[in-house]
C-alpha cells in the first residue's frame, strides 16, 4: 500500500472527518458559497484527499455552468398565464 493510501485510509478513521455521502451532501452549498466555514474546511479537507469527490464536484459544477449557458439567451415568455406563474412562484418559496 502506497504512503498515500495508507494516510487517506488514517484520515478518514477521523471523526471530524467527511465521509464520501456526507461530503456529496455539502457540495450543492459549497457551490453557491452558503458553506459555513468548519464545512467548508472539513469538505476541502476530503477533497484533497479524494479523487473521487474531486471529480464528482467538477462535473456537478460542470453541469451547472451547461445548463445556465444552454438557457442564457432564451427571453421568457411575456405571455404566461398568471395561475402559472403564481404556481412556480409558490414552488420555489416552499424550498
Amino acid at each position: 500500500m502506497s504512503s498515500h493510501r495508507k494516510l487517506k485510509s488514517w484520515m478518514f478513521k477521523l471523526p471530524t472527518m467527511l465521509n464520501c455521502a456526507e461530503a456529496e451532501e455539502l457540495m450543492h452549498d459549497h457551490h453557491e458559497g452558503d458553506l459555513p466555514a468548519n464545512r467548508r474546511w472539513r469538505l476541502n479537507l476530503h477533497l484533497k484527499l479524494c479523487r473521487e469527490c474531486t471529480s464528482y464536484l467538477a462535473a456537478y459544477e460542470n453541469s451547472i455552468a451547461l445548463g445556465q449557458s444552454a438557457h442564457s439567451d432564451v427571453e421568457p415568455a411575456d405571455d404566461l398565464p398568471d395561475d402559472l406563474v403564481a404556481k412556480i412562484t409558490a414552488a420555489r418559496e416552499q424550498k
